[in-house]
């Protein structure tokens, strides 16, 4: 049994309820530093002796679901399992604060919206407060400047960050409150900086004009990472290029990006088509001469079998581009409009009154209309559209098909243009342990199908500024070719109000000065960076004062990334990217993926569909351990539903460990609770059920340690039960002295090792009625106790079958009560037990205590039998109970 500190008589209280568990608790925890990390301790141990998690940092806008629960449940059971390990565990949590959930919570929030154009306003008061809920309409948001704006998301994520720190300490996250952090706080700023200059150094981080997809309701370009894939409706439109005089008819849904078409395309393949491969066609309506080419892309079995390369359609159309050398004609702009001078190849043209009467600055919607009206005008459009749902990639926040555009933007190289650089990313993920093994596939298939690198550039406002600055020529255009870089030890900086070396404030955007970059990173790119942040990577300013050479040096690479499947593509990719260009290495050994949690109709929980329930209510209403047995009985890698009859079971659970450990821990009134507690065993019963404990200490540990904390939940619930159910209720009245005191001893003292045994197998699952009973008797914790060996579970000596025998015995027994509508204390006067010879023998060693649970007063005789069997029960009605 655990050496930890005991009081001399457990203080028990008369009706133990899980109830207001969490404040108690919560606030001795936080007094007294439960959870601290103790950084002098870990220096001074073996590595293996330290336990690191890099904590996905949740996104501070709005409020956290279930789903959240979820996920950091399960990593709170590994940091409690591995501190009884006797292990150091860093154990940090930040929050993501920057990026695009927060800019749009905070312009629904007040009613604004950031505006790169519009003046800083000292005076400003933003003209809602708390309209979240009601998505204020982008021409109703109030522009200001993003002098103005910043200080808003500033305020709101910081009241967001109060409540979700709240919740989680309700939650009873084990987390040191000591090491938070912010991604957009000093330090996080400072190590996404020099991070990225140091990409920038070494040739990995890089400037380029190119095609993109871009948002045009947030203004910002969305990386390949961020895409997803949904039905949009669309109609396909059958339309004819001339070729002399013959027609080559097209199907497409995007007739308004014909006079942005370069040529058109059919696999080589394709019997149809060979004739014109080489010569060219002419556009309708616009008469723009293009060519006929070939491409392995083309899909000879859809629509006509050749299709209309545009500048820019779809992601297609960019890899035709790109590698069949086609001409730039973008007429999209970055405000989702058609451009409003006509283009030059246009210009002279057929369609050039067309273009500029019907098409510039006309939204892709009018101009689609007006191109199909022109086509039905001109006779080049065959037949009627035909309604079709068409994929379209969409930004996974936005909610209008995504546009590709030409613009400048900051890229980081990930294997996606580098076959060398994606077969050593992909070297790195077999160098991580993933949970469960079968996850590391979809970080393999997502780096082998990568097509572009990691564009980290965003046209946003609350992030990460890059820290750059460009020269101005003498007619004061930027020269991109030579940016000027922040020099490290000046880190964090903005380059809108900092200045760099050797310019003065006043050459600020004037020709022969300098302009500050205006982008900001994307939220990734800082959060990529955790493990640096919150392990002391040391950076040149030591902004935050975070730095700790030694600590770094301990704990990374990190033991533990737990995070969704979802965002494998996403934070796990870029954080193994990160540390294979700074550090060589990967940034941790271990990657623990829990699934969604889905809702009644089977979909994922999000606060984006509207379909998430706030964790706060569940938690009052069912406790906070009955919550996190639900979330707990969930597999690693497994979706999950949303079941409150899941949480049900979980409450009843924590409250008969109240009233079990009540019962086992009254017999300490006696002496026999006290002393060798293991030398005092000696009843067979008594033995078994300590034998059976010993089985469960090994498989709940061997669980453990395979990452399978699910099963280990499970063997330690089913032995509990039957620790109630069957050996509570046998042992009772020996242990009440009904069979004499040595008797009685023996109970008391495997009560005694089986509930300390007990308690600190369900500790890391529930944590705030195991920490109730634990006090009880102990002046510690038993969040600091030693996770329980086999060898602290008494004798050796027992057969763990004999339980479960006699307690099918006494099952029978019950049964046969039941079958004669009778109570439970009804006598037993007779009865035969059959059963092979072997299981007579268990139930003959504990034949007394049968006898006392079953109220079996008159001859038990013994049969030979296949099975354990109770036949011929004679039974009297117990006598009516005193009024």
């Amino acid at each position: 049994m655990t050496d930890s500190a005991q009081s001399n008589t457990p203080q028990i209280p008369d009706k133990p309820t899980v109830d207001g568990l969490e404040d108690k608790w919560g606030a001795v925890w936080r007094e007294n530093d439960t959870y601290k990390f103790d950084r002098e301790r870990a220096l001074s141990l073996p590595r293996d002796q330290v336990f690191s998690i890099d904590t996905p940092p949740p996104t501070a806008s709005g409020s956290l679901h279930v789903g959240h629960v979820f996920g950091y449940t399960h990593t709170d059971v590994v940091a409690r399992y591995q501190r009884m390990q006797g292990k150091e565990v860093f154990y940090p949590l930040g929050w993501d604060d920057n990026g695009l959930p927060t800019e749009r919570r905070v312009q629904n929030y007040y009613g604004v919206r950031g505006d790169h154009s519009a003046a800083y306003d000292p005076d400003f008061t933003p003209p809602l407060r708390g309209a979240e809920g009601k998505s204020v309409k982008a021409a109703d948001q109030v522009p200001i400047s993003r002098a103005n704006f910043i200080p808003l998301c500033e305020e709101l994520t910081t009241e967001d960050e109060v409540a979700f720190e709240s919740l989680f300490r309700r939650l009873g996250v084990s987390v040191d409150w000591a090491q938070t952090y912010r991604t957009i706080d000093d330090r996080s700023r400072a190590v996404a900086q020099e991070a990225f200059l140091h990409n920038l150094e070494r040739g990995e981080a890089y400037q380029a004009e190119a095609p993109g997809l871009w948002d045009v309701t947030f203004q910002s370009a969305v990386a390949q990472a961020e895409l997803e894939a949904r039905d949009y409706p669309g109609a396909f439109h059958r339309v004819a290029f001339h070729h002399g005089d013959d027609k080559v008819y097209i199907e497409t849904t995007r007739p308004e990006l014909i006079p942005a078409c370069v040529a058109l395309i059919a696999h080589p393949d394709d019997e149809r088509y060979q004739s014109l491969f080489g010569s060219t066609v002419t556009s309708p309506l616009f008469g723009v001469e293009i060519p006929v080419v070939a491409h392995h892309l083309a899909e000879p079995d859809k629509g006509a079998g050749i299709a209309m390369c545009c500048t820019f359609g779809d992601l297609t159309d960019v890899t035709w581009w790109r590698e069949l050398q086609l001409p730039m004609r973008s007429i999209i702009t970055r405000n989702g409009r058609l451009q409003g001078e006509t283009p030059a190849w246009i210009a002279g043209g057929p369609g050039e009154q067309l273009y500029a009467d019907e098409l510039a600055t006309k939204t892709v919607f009018s101009a689609r209309k007006a191109v199909v009206e022109a086509l039905i005008g001109s006779g080049d459009l065959d037949g009627e559209p035909k309604p079709t749902q068409r994929k379209a990639n969409f930004f996974e926040k936005g909610d209008k098909p995504l546009e590709i555009v030409t613009s400048r933007q900051w890229y980081l190289t990930n294997g996606g243009r580098d076959a060398d650089l994606r077969k050593a990313l992909v070297a790195r993920g077999e160098q991580i342990d993933f949970h469960p093994a079968f996850m590391r596939s979809r970080y393999t298939n997502w780096v082998d199908g990568l097509n572009g690198d990691w564009l980290i550039s965003r046209q946003r406002f609350f992030g990460v500024p890059f820290p750059v600055w460009y020269p101005l020529d003498a007619d004061g255009e930027p020269d991109h070719e030579h940016p000027i870089p922040a020099a490290a030890d000046t880190l964090p900086i903005d380059p809108a109000t900092d200045v760099p070396p050797g310019y003065t404030a006043e050459q600020r955007g004037v020709p022969g000065g300098f302009i500050g970059d205006p982008d900001i990173m994307d939220t990734w790119a800082t959060s990529s960076l955790s493990p640096q942040i919150v392990s002391g990577w040391p950076v040149a300013s030591n902004a935050g004062d975070r730095n700790d050479d030694e600590l770094f040096a301990k704990i990374f690479p990190m033991d533990m990334r737990p995070q969704g499947h979802d965002i494998i593509r996403t934070w796990l990719f870029a954080t193994v990217v990160r540390s294979h260009f700074e550090h060589d290495n990967v940034p941790w050994t271990d990657a623990a993926i829990n699934g969604w949690i889905l809702d009644p109709d089977r979909k994922k929980m999000s606060k984006s569909k509207g379909n998430a329930v706030t964790p706060e209510d569940v938690l009052t209403q069912h406790s906070a351990d009955a919550v996190r047995y639900w979330a707990a009985s969930g597999r690693l890698g497994m979706d999950a539903a949303y079941e409150e009859s899941q949480m049900k079971v979980g409450r009843r659970l924590a409250m008969k460990l109240l009233n079990a450990s009540k019962f086992a821990l009254s017999m300490a009134d006696s002496e026999h609770g006290k002393g060798d507690l293991a030398a005092a065993v000696t009843d067979p019963l008594d033995l078994a059920m300590l034998a059976g404990l010993r089985d469960l200490v090994e498989q709940a540990t061997k669980h453990f340690e395979s990452w399978d904390y699910t099963r280990s939940l499970e063997l330690t619930e089913a032995f509990f039960w039957t620790f109630c159910d069957d050996y509570i209720e046998l042992i009772k009245d020996r242990a009440y002295g009904g069979q004499g005191d040595a008797p009685a001893a023996s109970a008391h003292a495997a009560l005694r090792i089986a509930l300390d045994v007990q308690l600190r197998l369900f500790a890391p699952f529930l944590p705030y009625s195991t920490e109730e009973v634990w006090s009880w008797w102990h002046e510690d914790t038993v969040h600091r106790a030693s996770w329980p060996t086999p060898e602290e579970c008494g004798p050796t000596s027992g057969n763990p079958q004999a339980l479960h025998v006699v307690g099918e015995a006494l099952a029978g027994i019950r049964k046969a009560k039941s079958d004669a509508k009778l109570g439970m204390r009804a006598e037993v006067t007779a009865l035969t037990l059959a059963a092979p010879a072997d299981l007579q023998e268990l139930v003959r060693a504990s034949e007394g205590d049968l006898r006392a649970a079953g109220k079996v007063s008159g001859s038990l005789a013994y049969a030979e039998g296949d099975s354990l069997e109770v036949r011929d029960a004679q039974l009297v009605p117990p006598p009516p109970r005193k009024k």
